[in-house]
């Protein structure tokens, strides 16, 4: 494998973990051809396993021969560019977990009829744009039985480097798709809604007639507003999650663990 040694912030190549944004390795040549950054070994390998293209490997020197051995030995003639850890810690902005990035090719952008062709239980993120929550819904999803995912364009793109790393490799393992913001691809597509939001008529989550529901999707707001009133207005049903000590919400991130679990498909239930 090509192996080269970095000695200064701007060497040729380097660029793509360095001077690039997200945005900017999303639209780098166009959408076909979008690049991604993969942090950490468990989430490099999970997206190898997922099929997507590396194209070339940032790590600590003495990592070649240590968490980073299954990568390079399942990617013999990939890119490698390596240095001390506190150069690659100013190169990149920040310390890399475990030593190890990976520029990875974006992959093919899928429809929402894809990705929800034979799913029963679907996941809406409506206008969420924190890296954080996004990446733990993703998580959340993976483990609790979530067969897709889909995204309003408002909200934060599942492959930034911050929101892959959260998701633990999450977001290679559930389809996902972006939709548009009026949802109106759910109905078409044979789901009933059930959104996330404190109303005066909403039910509360463990109610018989969600769990019945053979298709449905869970749509969650953003952090700070919630889900828009026109999308309240038209969901099938809107939810809440009974709270005690007068606690009147979650996170989006928790609250949509516990709706998962709670409204996963019947034959998935213990």
């Amino acid at each position: 494998m090509p192996i080269v040694e970095i000695t200064s912030l701007s060497h040729p190549g380097a660029e793509v973990f360095s001077t690039l944004t997200d945005a900017q390795l999303r639209n780098r040549l166009d959408p076909d051809k979008g690049i991604f950054i993969a942090e950490s070994p468990k989430v490099i390998l999970t997206a190898l396993g997922a099929g997507c293209e590396p194209l070339s490997l940032l790590c600590e020197r003495k990592h070649l021969e240590g968490d980073a051995a299954a990568i390079l030995a399942r990617c013999p003639g990939l890119a490698v560019y390596t240095g001390e850890r506190a150069l690659l810690s100013r190169l990149t902005g920040y310390v890399l977990t475990r030593g190890v990035l990976c520029a990875m090719r974006r992959p093919r952008e899928r429809s929402a009829d894809e990705v929800c062709r034979t799913a029963r239980r679907v996941a809406v993120i409506d206008g969420v744009v924190d890296t954080t929550n996004t990446g733990a819904i993703f998580r959340s999803a993976a483990a609790l039985g979530i067969d897709a995912v889909l995204l309003t364009r408002n909200s934060c793109d599942p492959l930034n480097r911050r929101a892959v790393r959260v998701s633990m490799g999450s977001v290679f393992l559930v389809p996902w798709a972006w939709t548009d913001p009026s949802l109106d691809d759910l109905p078409r597509l044979g789901f009933r809604t059930a959104a996330l939001a404190l109303t005066d008529r909403s039910l509360p989550l463990d109610a018989p007639i969600l769990k019945q529901e053979p298709r449905l999707a869970l749509i969650l707001g953003t952090e700070g507003d919630g889900l828009p009133r026109e999308t309240i207005a038209r969901a099938d049903y809107v939810v809440r999650i009974p709270m005690a000590h007068g606690v009147d919400s979650l996170n989006v991130a928790a609250a949509s663990a516990v709706a998962f679990w709670e409204l996963r498909a019947r034959e998935n239930r213990d």
